[in-house]
């Protein structure tokens, strides 16, 4: 079984609930369902009227959270050639489900009966099983009175109907209705289903927080812009015994839950919105913080976890990964990079004070993490978890020029710079909060990284070198040039004459595809369009680059690269996919990753950094670790 393509299908969410169907709006084949909690609801749903075909003219998706489908009943017209009634439909979805409301119109002179029957059925499946291209058994349906449910594993789903008659036979739930329209008039019915979880890991949030964006003034980044903010509102997420403490989830609808370090990417990009979603970021990860070591979840002290599930995520070769997954390299150092960063946005001192415990584990986790004249490096343990765990964490994404895989232990470059960078927001946060005795020797640990980094990372040719992807098992450089060079600037683990070099290379057609960075350059081994990290564009790599490149004050480059990114936005219809294609721009419109996330939280939060680089009174909305705000206390 291969995973389901996602690329043609339709997509409303009001998190945790998410409805994906085909463009006319029936639920058939694939990923089509809707989810409730990481768990399909529904996995069929159709509509027949008698004595005619209901044709599909046209999809509306007027807001992240609401789908209106339009459809023609020419079998219930008269004479001429004009379609005279038609069936519209206004689906809206709520955090636990969602409502279908029916409306039968006719333009006729007499009045018109038209009997309608939707059916539906649901096998109940956990979302990992139907990323793998599953599909479980009809679930029992019980019809009682007026309302229909079902149930398995600790999920419970009531439907109730207005207009409908329901039945239930097969595992196939039927709603029958018998609408009379007027002349010139309309009749009206509506069914709404809800689920409940009792091993949900997430909830909707209390109260959604609003991300303001001021318009930039260019069509297409504003389309994008408006598109992307919706998104991320419906993205919205809380745990279920903190409803007032608001993360993103990574994307729909693999990822719909807490991610470490997408959640963090994304809040630091939505910065200039306001600093409310970076706190809930920045608690709700604090506390879910590894206290223990655990090789089996890849849990330690002090850690940033990686991802949050209802249960066991199968992926494939054998890998499990557990409810609670720590494996990941850079979550920990984003953390402390994002407290640092929202601080200086705005975020108030006593949120950072309540925030200073959980600092300190970070701070000793990458210091135990990192080995005395060493660097930043993972390998699993587990024999079941992630090989890569950096933000490229593919089995195959780290590759040697000439194709060949690279081996573990890896320690990635944009990993170092995290750290570097993580270790100087330490200098300035300890310092700022009291504590400027631990902060010393911060410094000296960022400083001791950046000189020995140039040394071991750093390839040189005749073309001036560049940095290494990462360094391998045995400490070699491995030498393909990837997008990772990207994350390197504005942290200031380099120098000026090697972030100059790093910037031109940004933007050699080898890495920029028109459409955003390649996430290897063309000219490389393992390079192919739709490789998942090794040829394709995402753009929240990109738009890191684009803040590295405003940071280190290269706005020209900068500008180029998101204006890429605009036009890929524009292309799919301003909703960024998580990636794509990186064929070269000249050949077209970039071609979709069918399996691709869309919206992905990461991806939507981009629009706001192509904003800050094309708009010409903005900036970035990160800054290097090391100013600090008026309102710091000593």
């Amino acid at each position: 079984m291969r995973q389901p393509f996602l690329h043609d299908a339709e997509v409303v969410l009001r998190a945790p609930a998410q409805l994906w169907s085909r463009h006319d709006g029936r639920l058939e084949t694939g990923i089509d369902g809707l989810y409730v909690s990481d768990v399909r609801i529904l996995s069929g749903l159709d509509t027949a009227v008698a004595d005619s075909v209901v044709e599909h003219v046209r999809t509306d998706r007027p807001r992240a959270d609401r789908m209106r489908l339009t459809a023609l009943l020419r079998g219930l017209d008269g004479d001429g050639a004009d379609p005279r009634v038609r069936l519209e439909k206004d689906r809206r979805l709520t955090a636990d489900g969602m409502t279908e409301r029916l409306r039968v119109v006719s333009g006729r002179d007499v009045p018109v009966e038209a009997v309608l029957t939707i059916t539906l059925d649901s096998d109940l499946l956990p979302m990992p099983e139907v990323k793998s291209g599953g599909r479980g058994a009809p679930a029992g349906i019980v019809v009682d009175g007026g309302a229909a449910h079902w149930s398995a594993g600790g999920v419970h789903a009531t439907l109730v109907a207005d207009g409908f008659e329901l039945r239930a036979a097969g595992g196939v739930l039927t709603l029958a209705w018998r609408a009379v329209v007027p002349p010139h008039g309309s009749a009206t019915a509506s069914w709404t289903v809800r689920a409940q979880d009792d091993a949900a890991v997430v909830r909707a949030p209390e109260d959604r927080i609003p991300l303001p964006v001021p318009p930039s003034g260019l069509p297409d980044l504003d389309r994008w812009l408006d598109t992307a903010r919706a998104d991320l509102e419906s993205l919205q997420l809380a745990l279920p015994d903190a409803p007032d403490t608001v993360f993103l989830a990574a994307g729909a609808p693999w990822f719909f839950t807490l991610f470490g370090r997408d959640s963090i990417w994304a809040a630091r990009m939505l910065l200039p919105t306001g600093v409310d979603l970076a706190a809930g970021t920045l608690k709700v990860l604090a506390r879910l913080q590894g206290e223990r070591t655990d090789p089996q979840t890849a849990e330690r002290p002090g850690a940033i976890i990686h991802e949050l599930r209802r249960g066991e995520n199968p992926l494939h070769h054998g890998m499990v990964l557990p409810p609670r997954y720590y494996g990941t390299i850079d979550a920990t150092p984003l953390w402390i990079l994002l407290l640092h960063d929202a601080w200086r946005a705005g975020l108030d001192d006593a949120t950072v004070r309540e925030l200073l415990p959980a600092l300190r584990r970070a701070l000793a986790w990458l210091e135990h993490a990192v080995p005395a004249g060493g660097f930043l490096a993972y390998q699993d343990e587990s024999g079941h978890g992630l090989a890569n765990q950096g933000w490229k964490d593919s089995g195959d994404s780290i590759r040697w020029h000439d194709g060949r895989l690279a081996e573990g232990p890896i320690a990635l470059c944009e990993v170092q710079a995290y750290a570097h960078e993580a270790a100087q927001a330490a200098v300035v946060l300890l310092t700022a909060f009291g504590a400027a005795d631990e902060a010393g020797r911060w410094a000296e640990w960022a400083a001791a990284l950046k000189a020995r980094f140039r040394a071991a990372f750093w390839i040189d040719d005749a073309d001036g070198g560049h940095p290494a992807v990462a360094l391998d098992a045995n400490g070699a450089a491995v030498d393909s040039l990837t997008s990772n060079i990207g994350h390197l600037l504005g942290t200031g683990l380099l120098d000026a004459a090697d972030e100059a070099r790093v910037a031109a290379l940004l933007v050699d057609p080898r890495l920029d595809s028109g459409y955003g960075l390649r996430t290897m350059a063309t000219d490389d081994g393992g390079y192919w369009p739709l490789s998942y990290h090794c040829g394709s564009v995402w753009a929240h790599d990109t738009a890191i680059a684009v803040l590295g490149l405003l940071r280190a004050g290269y706005r020209d480059e900068a500008a180029q690269l998101a204006r890429g990114l605009v036009a890929a936005a524009t292309a799919f219809d301003y909703r960024m996919p998580e990636l794509y294609s990186g064929d070269p721009a000249s050949a077209g419109a970039p071609v979709p990753y069918p399996a691709a996330c869309r919206p992905q939280a990461w991806s939507a939060a981009a629009a706001v950094v192509a904003a800050a680089a094309l708009t010409p009174d903005s900036s970035g909305s990160t800054a290097p670790a090391g100013a600090v705000p008026a309102s710091a206390t000593e």
